[in-house]
């Protein structure tokens, strides 16, 4: 009956599993599950617990990769905070050059500047290039 114990212990992995979401301890649900079998083919206790560690480590070297290889191509990365901003139009408030100004970005006014000695003066759309640090680099709208 020892294959039972090797049981409940794959289904607690399991069901811990499924709060922590990282794909480690379902691979120790099927070192549990070896153990199981070993346990199941009347193998000592050693050999069980042998089995049940050599499968979860083989599991968690190979298996686990894989997974989160193919789980990464199926989601969407959405970018947040100042990466989503990059792109974006904004408006500018307060003269733009290479020292600095301001634009009206998102709803909110953040310090700007440009990468060549272009001045933008207020009023002009511009688009963010990139955010370096709490300062959007941006660049006139071309064409419009």
């Amino acid at each position: 009956m020892d294959w039972l114990w090797w049981v409940g212990g794959a289904v607690l992995f399991g069901i811990l599993e499924m709060l922590s979401l990282d794909l480690v301890l379902v691979m120790f649900a099927g070192g549990c599950l070896a153990g199981a079998v070993a346990a199941g083919l009347d193998a000592p206790v050693g050999v069980q617990f042998l089995v049940a560690a050599l499968t979860s480590v083989v599991l968690l070297a190979t298996l686990r990769p894989f997974l989160l290889k193919r789980l990464r191509e199926r989601t969407v990365l959405v970018e947040t905070n100042a990466a989503a901003l990059v792109g974006k139009e904004a408006v500018v408030v307060s003269t733009v050059t290479v020292e600095g100004g301001r634009v009206k970005l998102n709803g909110e006014v953040w310090s700007a500047r440009v990468d060549d000695a272009l001045a933008i003066p207020p009023g002009t759309e511009v688009r963010v290039a990139r955010i370096d640090g709490a300062t959007a680099v941006v660049a006139p709208l071309v064409g419009g």
